[in-house]
């Protein structure tokens, strides 16, 4: 941007604020003379507006210069450290996440990605968090100024997979379903915290399904990302849209540097509660469902034995230079 359109534009917005700085005024005007003051100073205000924008459609179209590769540059006069284009890499975390799908693609899994915004219906209601419920607080997340809500968990598309996918119970197949996605907490930033991060869930129903299917497959996933076999266990946990709800633990694999009796919790897990399949159009007194959702980042870290989770929203090179091909 040249500095005369710099100077232009500065100069602008300066008189903009002036002007806003006016409607303070309207309170001080007589009651039958505030309507045409107020009309005097928008239409000051939208003059001032076009021209604000017409300036910096200017700036855009300034021809830049390119860069010049072989000057020098920087305090010391030496080049700054550029990538090559052949050395890019998959992020860390896309690679694990293309790992997981594949492991649930070839377990016989239908694939859905998980939306970047959502609505509190299907945050909460859909999943029998009741108006004013505890449980909503420990899924604290952002808000946009139209009321959308960016998810807080995977768990928001339960209830459009499993709307989505009924007339496969119909035809007397089964739901399963996997589902990717990113997701945001209000969360203080740590090393083992972040605001925003990826989860994946899982979805399965059917008319016989049980607590035993959704070990054997928990178990199945985490024996095939980790190439061993691996002993697993639960705890109990809380969820409003399962019942009973479960946490689930594998005994620390030996490629992590386990050595028997460490246990990891991995994910929350139960069978789905047959309100929440009652709020899709599913009778949960012929079907029956289990659902599960754990975090990418975690999986991420424990495979390449990092301490610390801020690392890969970070974007710096130094640290993605390690998983570069």
């Amino acid at each position: 941007m040249s500095s005369d359109l710099e100077t232009k534009i500065a100069t602008l917005k300066s008189e903009l604020k002036a002007i806003n700085s006016e409607y303070a005024k309207i309170k001080e005007i007589p009651a039958e003379k505030r309507a045409e003051f107020g009309k005097q100073i928008n239409e000051k205000k939208q003059a001032i507006l076009a021209q604000i924008a017409e300036a910096e459609a200017a700036a855009l179209e300034t021809e830049v210069e390119p860069l010049d590769i072989t000057a020098p540059c920087g305090l010391n006069g030496n080049m700054p450290e550029l990538l090559h284009a052949t050395d890019g890499s998959q992020h860390p975390l896309m690679t694990e996440l293309d790992r997981v799908i594949a492991i649930y693609q070839s377990m016989g899994f239908d694939i859905v990605e998980s939306r970047q915004l959502d609505d509190e219906y299907h945050m909460f209601d859909s999943l029998n968090f009741t108006k004013g419920h505890p449980a909503r607080d420990g899924y604290d997340t952002f808000r946009t100024e139209e009321g959308f809500i960016p998810p807080a968990h995977t768990s928001t598309m339960q209830h459009r997979v499993l709307k989505a996918y009924k007339h496969k119970l119909d035809e007397g197949e089964v739901i399963a379903v996997a589902v990717p996605g990113r997701v945001y907490r209000n969360e203080d930033v740590d090393a083992t915290h972040e605001h925003t991060f990826y989860q994946c869930e899982g979805v399965y129903v059917s008319k016989t399904c049980t607590l035993g299917n959704m070990l054997g497959i928990l178990r199945e996933f985490f024996e095939k990302y980790y190439g061993q076999k691996l002993n697993i266990k639960t705890q109990p946990g809380y969820f409003p849209f399962t019942e009973p709800s479960l946490e689930f633990l594998i005994e620390k694999p030996k490629a992590l540097g386990g050595k028997g009796g460490d246990w990891l919790e991995m994910l929350g897990c139960g069978m789905i509660h047959p309100n929440v399949l009652k709020m899709a159009g599913i009778d949960p007194t012929k079907y029956q469902g289990f659902a599960w959702g754990g975090g990418i980042d975690r999986l991420a870290m424990l495979r390449h034995g990092l301490g610390d989770v801020r690392h890969f929203e970070s974007a710096k090179l130094d640290f993605l230079k390690e998983f570069s091909c």
